[in-house]
């Protein structure tokens, strides 16, 4: 397993964003660049176990290319999942909705699934963030299908990502 150089886990970041929605305007506001290629946004309060009632956390994520796509793809997870670099505090097993832009692709993709993997802030040659697992649903089967055909033989790559 290797770790990536500083400057790499920057420009990979740089290629990833997330904004914030504003729940008053049900869009996001106050993007925070995650890095290029990609943005992040989120609200909601997560729950945890999928049980109490509470609004999952929503995550909206633009990735803008397929060197960022690689790097957050985590297809040794079972059903596929994303890596989401931001420095909102989660536990393992918080449910989330993320809403994502793929390259090349103006339609936005709607994922439920959990957390699955966090990267606390100081690891070494790793963003700050979160691994959402995509659900066992006709939602998570079609982002992991779409995701998977975007990266087709990249899959195979031994290239490190933002989790391994």
């Amino acid at each position: 397993m290797s770790t990536l150089s500083q400057a790499d886990a920057n420009t990979l970041t740089g290629a990833l964003s997330l904004t914030q929605p504003d729940p008053k305007a049900g869009s996001p506001s106050g993007a925070a660049q995650a890095g290029s290629g990609q943005t992040v946004s989120g609200q909601g309060g997560a729950t945890q176990g999928g049980g109490t009632g509470l609004r999952p956390s929503v995550l909206q994520l633009s990735i803008r290319d397929k060197a960022a796509l690689y790097s957050a793809y985590m297809s040794h997870i079972a059903r596929g999942g994303l890596f989401v670099p931001t420095p909102r505090a989660a536990r393992l097993g918080d449910d989330v909705f993320a809403i994502v832009s793929l390259p090349d692709d103006p339609a936005k993709l709607p994922i439920p699934g959990k957390v699955c993997w966090i990267t606390p802030s100081g690891v070494p040659g790793r963003p700050q963030g979160i691994g959402i697992q995509f659900a066992a649903n006709d939602a998570g089967e079609q982002a992991r299908l779409r995701i998977e055909k975007i990266l087709g033989s990249a899959l195979s790559s031994d290239r490190p990502t933002s989790t391994l």
